[in-house]
């Protein structure tokens, strides 16, 4: 297969058209943005563009819907805040949606969508072909679905929200690990604490830099027609913004609360390594502090002078050791009583 035909199949399935209205259906994958539907057309199309490495189609698909160039530069800068940007005829929201890597890292993915809103019409622009959107494309699907008989805005809505949702999903997850950590930390069985403890802490900061922000985002899109010619959010569909904004802000104190624990389970695991630590050196300071007079004793009969007592002595050797074990058990017995055991 050649680059190009090769080039033109990865374009064919990375562009996904739905168009759709309370009557009908269409959708097909496109080779290119001349076989995109008018943006005027009645109805509600939603392009799904997997992948911003090829600046071309962008820009084509741009011109053909008369999206801003600063749109376009934002959608291919994936390193972007999540915001909301207005261009009068069309709305520019970049967000964040979150993974789970499926190898044994468990690793937390980040990936920026860019969602791009006009009188009728959604464009969403991922970084890679995965997404959380099939609950979204199913309920397209069905003809009986409310999302049939809604406009573009509440498509935003719809696919914005299914991103929330799945925010849960990671968190639930991040809780369930972090439960198995402290359990473990607490049954001292943990040998490679720090690390985890560490990648936690760093994914955590991620969630944070990614789900902070869209109080903004969401304060922003329920103040938007007051800023745009064309009411492109309608007074009905704020209502289903207000109540993304409600999940956020959980998630937000969801993301606090376990950035909490993990402080403390970063104490408890310090403290756990400092009394273990501690008992050791205490044991040790035991078993030398014992030895000190059994050192004493052997020292005295180890001098090698020819006049000393009990050196012809006939029970002298077991009567000797019989003494210093009595010291040491009368050690033990004294430090047991002191509770240093």
């Amino acid at each position: 297969m050649t680059e190009r035909k090769k080039s033109e199949k990865e374009r064919k399935e990375r562009v996904r058209v739905f168009y759709y209205d309370k009557d009908k259906l269409e959708e097909r994958a496109v080779k290119s943005e001349r076989e995109l539907p008018p943006k005027n057309r009645s109805g509600v199309m939603w392009i799904n563009v997997d992948g911003v490495h090829d600046v071309k189609l962008i820009e084509k698909i741009g011109k053909r819907f008369g999206l801003h160039d600063l749109v376009l530069k934002d959608v291919v800068n994936t390193e972007q805040r999540p915001k909301v940007e207005n261009f009068d005829s069309h709305l520019l929201v970049v967000l964040k949606m979150l993974s789970k890597k499926g190898d044994k890292s468990n690793r937390i993915e980040i990936e920026q969508v860019s969602f791009v809103l006009g009188e009728k019409f959604v464009i969403s622009f991922q970084e890679k072909e995965r997404d959380v959107f099939d609950p979204i494309r199913e309920r397209i699907r069905n003809e009986k679905s409310p999302i049939r008989k809604m406009g573009a805005d509440y498509l935003l809505y719809s696919l914005i929200d299914e991103m929330v949702d799945n925010y849960f999903v990671i968190l639930e997850k991040l809780g369930e690990e972090m439960e198995l950590l402290e359990k473990t930390l607490i049954s001292r069985r943990s040998k490679n604490a720090m690390n985890r403890i560490h990648r936690l802490k760093v994914e955590l900061i991620h969630l944070r830099k990614s789900v902070w922000p869209l109080r903004e985002v969401f304060s922003a899109l329920t103040e938007i027609n007051a800023l745009t010619e064309v009411p492109l959010i309608k007074k009905a569909t704020k209502i289903y913004f207000r109540d993304v904004y409600g999940n956020v802000i959980q998630a937000i104190d969801a993301i606090e609360t376990y950035r909490e624990m993990l402080s403390g389970m970063l104490d408890i695991h310090l403290s756990s390594v400092s009394n273990r630590l501690n008992g050791i050196m205490k044991m040790l300071t035991i078993i030398a502090t014992i030895f000190v007079p059994l050192t004493f004793i052997t020292g005295i009969y180890g001098m090698n002078f020819a006049y000393m007592p009990e050196l012809r002595w006939y029970w002298g050797y077991p009567v000797t050791l019989l003494f210093m074990l009595a010291i040491g058990v009368s050690m033990m017995i004294y430090f047991k009583r002191k509770g240093w055991l």
